[in-house]
């Protein structure tokens, strides 16, 4: 199986406002908006940097986010532990989750289902 690299970094926020501003600051250009305290930033070529507002009694954090070809790849390795299923995102991608053997956990993203 082999990946297209890093897609986006994924930041989960308590303060979408000062997240924004604060990638903003070190030079990320805001993509789009969601108007539901999130959105996409880019810098130039690099991966992107979603950064989504959680309520405060969910923990905050960032995370990796690898773009695969295809689910079938990844339930065709059997040297990968999925840790959940791919499953629709309300952005438009499916995502799933696996563990590396360190114990990092890694989000995985496929093009949505046709």
């Amino acid at each position: 199986m082999t990946t297209n690299g890093i897609s986006a970094l994924f930041v989960k926020t308590h303060n979408w406002g000062k997240a924004a501003r604060f990638f903003q600051n070190l030079g990320y250009q805001l993509e789009f908006e969601t108007g539901h305290n999130s959105g996409q930033f880019r810098n130039g070529e690099s991966p992107a940097v979603f950064i989504a507002e959680v309520p405060e009694d969910q923990a905050t954090g960032s995370q990796l986010v690898l773009q695969v070809v295809s689910e079938q790849q990844v339930h065709a390795n059997p040297d990968l532990e999925l840790l959940s299923p791919f499953e629709d995102t309300h952005y438009g991608t499916r995502e799933a989750t696996v563990r590396d053997p360190d114990g990092h956990l890694w989000l995985l993203q496929a093009p949505a289902a046709e």
